[in-house]
């Protein structure tokens, strides 16, 4: 069994605190639930008291609602061309083209603007013809989703051009839904803009600002000791030398030791890179379990919901039924079981 063990006070003060200095914010509440779970974010949206949260997409907006009361912002924007969702008062639809703008009469929506991100939204010249549409659909603002890296323009100087545009083409902007402003940022524009209400979507920051807070742990469900030269596992290797074989619980289902590829930047993160692919090319794997102090080799590559370490004598073998720490990229980890330890 892989495990999420949370130490819900640190965790919540942590979320108190960003609630606090962020005014009008959206928890975001995609994918995974940032490891946690959708339902858990969405309880505790609830306990935040905001009056609004953002999923990634539509199969999302079920396991939210049934633990948050308040309105849902669907970030993912219709196709052009699909046919409208049923209305849902409770729903704000996110639209980045004209067509989809149309296809939503009567619908609460949310336009995006294209920005420096390049994804989805109106251009500029979309935007001069925005105005006539903004009848046919109940207009509940403008997104602009702005990258991580300012760039060379910077995300302020972005929301102030933005803004600039949408008022050129006569759109009414009351409020704007922001990603990824700090809270320095934020401040800023909201203060250069007084007449708009900034919504500051947060995901990353809100749910794992707080990172040591939450600690995944794995369940050790089997030792074995075997001799040099041994065979072990689904593809019979032999063992090194004389050691302990580890079976824990978490694997690939899981995403245990699946990752997203890295921003790799300088000489050291890609001598780093290199280093890794030749252990791999040579079948060793660092695994992301840690057994008496240090992160320990795989034995073979990791299954659906085990993993098999392999661990050299004088290793302090842990007791079966006991539990070891794993490093975990929480947006990619799903656990078997979350655990709030109050």
């Amino acid at each position: 069994m892989l495990s999420l063990h949370i130490d819900a006070p640190r965790w919540r003060a942590h979320a108190d605190a960003v609630l606090l200095s962020t005014p009008g914010l959206v928890p975001v509440i995609k994918g995974n639930g940032y490891g946690f779970g959708r339902g858990l974010l969405a309880a505790e949206a609830t306990r935040l008291g905001v009056p609004t949260v953002a999923v990634g997409q539509p199969a999302e907006i079920t396991d939210v609602r049934a633990a948050f009361e308040g309105d849902i912002l669907v970030l993912q924007p219709e196709l052009p061309g699909a046919p409208a969702p049923a209305r849902d008062d409770r729903v704000l639809r996110t639209a980045a083209s004209l067509e989809s703008v149309q296809a939503l009469q009567g619908q609460r929506v949310v336009i995006e603007a294209l920005t420096s991100m390049q994804r989805f939204g109106l251009t500029d010249v979309e935007l001069g013809q925005l105005a006539d549409l903004l009848p046919s659909v109940q207009f509940e603002g403008i997104a602009l989703h702005l990258p991580i890296d300012a760039g060379n323009v910077g995300r302020v100087a972005e929301v102030d051009d933005r803004l600039a545009t949408l008022r050129a083409a006569h759109i009414p902007v009351t409020t704007l839904w922001v990603s990824h402003l700090t809270e320095g940022e934020l401040a800023r524009v909201a203060a250069a803009h007084p007449d708009v209400a900034f919504r500051s979507r947060i995901g990353t920051r809100l749910w794992l600002g707080e990172r040591t807070a939450a600690q995944a742990r794995s369940t050790v469900l089997a030792a074995h000791r075997l001799r040099k030269g041994q065979r072990f596992g689904y593809r019979q290797h032999k063992a090194p030398r004389d050691g302990v074989l580890l079976v824990v619980g978490g694997g690939t289902a899981n995403g245990v030791a699946l990752s997203a590829p890295s921003p790799v930047r300088g000489i050291t993160q890609r001598a780093k890179v290199a280093a890794i692919g030749t252990l791999e090319a040579a079948g060793r794997s660092l695994s992301p379990f840690h057994v008496d102090g240090s992160q320990r080799w795989f034995a073979e590559p990791p299954h659906m919901q085990i993993s098999m370490l392999w661990l050299p004598d004088g290793v302090v073998v842990p007791a079966v039924g006991s539990e070891i720490d794993v490093d975990v990229r929480m947006t990619t980890t799903t656990f078997d079981q979350v655990v709030l330890d109050d």
